[in-house]
């Protein structure tokens, strides 16, 4: 399978329905997928136009309406839409537009009918075989079990490679270019069959071993080697790999059994990732509560700041399980709070303690329990009436200074009003 194939199958197999398909099918419609690209304002599909394709957004924005011009739905990368209307007379009911500039995967027909008839998740999912009998608990448990979730859905980039007579200090600049934590080691042939894959120009390479960033450290570093030393000499020969069909729940057991924290994910033979335990544990941990109560764990502004990619993810999460907006402004401001609360607890280890008492003010979408994903800060200081700006304003300066940097490094960017306790009209 070539490279734009690969792709295809790879970006498709990270969103419902097709995340819980076999290999075999998402190699089926990867072969048969016809890509179009669509400028903002043009239309997708018109009102009762024949339809025999289903259509997959791999990037950009559709509109779709009811037949009174109404809008039904808004979608975006790794949507679906066109499937009621193979699921019934092959007539467009729901006319759709494009509102970014937009890239369509279209399905054929008769591979939509083949994965109705193949994979009953999927036919559940566009409404087909039966009625939705789960609750939404019911689902939700379903959609975050590892045992059913596959591992290629913690795979977000394919792996760094490199050939065993590359030094390790150019391995060690492509590891850190890429910002990965492993490197597969790879060289010409096809001596082991069973790690042997084909590149996009059909040349033949075989994959002989992982060097991770502890590697590094334990087996270069430490031993003082040259940094000429090529590193087909300090890679381990001991390979453990996945199948990238199979669950998280396996990837897991793999990597305790073997005591390995870096696992190669394979499709077939060929290396399309590289999983890290801690893609794992963060797959399961992804909620606002373990996020808060890890916010709390930290010891530094530093520490706080490392977890804002975690807010997006806990985001994420949150809407692809279904939650409603109540639910998720309500999420993120509790866990803006909770970065606020720590960061004035840092701030007071770090200043000693106040001089008199004060009470911190969040404003805004985070006093509303209505806060988005991009957001800002707003928030003010509430002082005591024993306040002497003299002796006393020097303090909460620094303290207000410390909260709102901190909160900017946590992606809570600067107000642009200056609606901030750093502004002294707001303290």
């Amino acid at each position: 399978m070539d490279v734009e194939l690969l792709e295809i199958r790879q970006h498709m197999g990270q969103f419902p329905p097709f995340d819980g398909l076999s290999d075999e099918l998402l190699d089926a419609i990867a072969e048969q997928v016809e890509v179009s690209y669509f400028k903002t304002g043009s239309d997708i599909l018109e009102l009762n136009d024949t339809l025999d394709e289903l259509c997959y957004i791999r990037s950009g924005a559709v509109e779709v309406y009811r037949r009174q011009g109404e809008l039904y739905n808004r979608l975006g990368e790794g949507d679906i839409f066109g499937h009621f209307s193979l699921l019934r007379n092959h007539k467009v009911r729901f006319p759709a537009k494009a509102i970014e500039d937009t890239l369509i995967y279209f399905i054929p027909n008769e591979v939509f009918q083949r994965l109705c008839e193949e994979d009953d998740d999927f036919a559940d999912f566009v409404e087909l075989e039966r009625p939705r009998l789960e609750t939404a608990a019911e689902q939700q448990k379903k959609s975050n079990d590892m045992m059913v979730t596959r591992i290629r859905k913690l795979v977000t980039r394919y792996p760094v490679m490199v050939e065993s007579t590359t030094s390790v200090q150019q391995a060690a600049k492509q590891i850190s270019d890429a910002q990965a934590s492993a490197v597969l080691v790879i060289n010409e042939g096809s001596d082991n069959p069973r790690y042997s894959f084909q590149d996009s120009e059909g040349k033949t390479w075989q994959m002989c071993g992982i060097l991770t960033d502890s590697d590094f450290r334990t087996r270069v570093v430490a031993e003082g080697l040259s940094s000429s030393t090529p590193i087909g000499e300090v890679v381990s020969e001991r390979l453990i790999t996945v199948q990238s069909d199979a669950s998280i729940y396996e990837a897991m057991l793999t990597m305790l059994r073997n005591n390995v924290h870096h696992l190669p994910v394979l499709y077939r033979q060929r290396p399309v990732g590289v999983v890290h335990l801690s893609d794992i544990i963060r797959y399961e941990t992804q909620s606002g509560l373990y996020l808060v109560s890890n916010i709390f764990n930290q010891s530094s502004a530093q520490g706080l700041a490392k977890l804002a990619p975690d807010v997006r993810a806990a985001f994420v999460r949150m809407v692809q399980e279904g939650a409603n907006s109540q639910m998720v402004g309500s999420a993120l401001s509790t866990i803006g709070r909770s970065f606020t609360r720590r960061l004035l607890e840092l701030a007071e280890d770090t200043l000693g303690p106040p001089p008199v008492p004060y009470c911190y003010m969040v404003n805004g979408s985070m006093a509303r329990n209505e806060q988005s994903i991009v957001t800002d800060q707003d928030n003010a200081l509430i002082l005591s009436d024993d306040f002497v700006p003299e002796e006393h304003d020097e303090y909460f300066h620094a303290l207000a200074a410390f909260v709102s940097d901190g909160l900017a490094a946590c992606g809570y960017t600067y107000c642009k009003g200056d609606v901030m306790a750093t502004n002294r009209q707001w303290r």
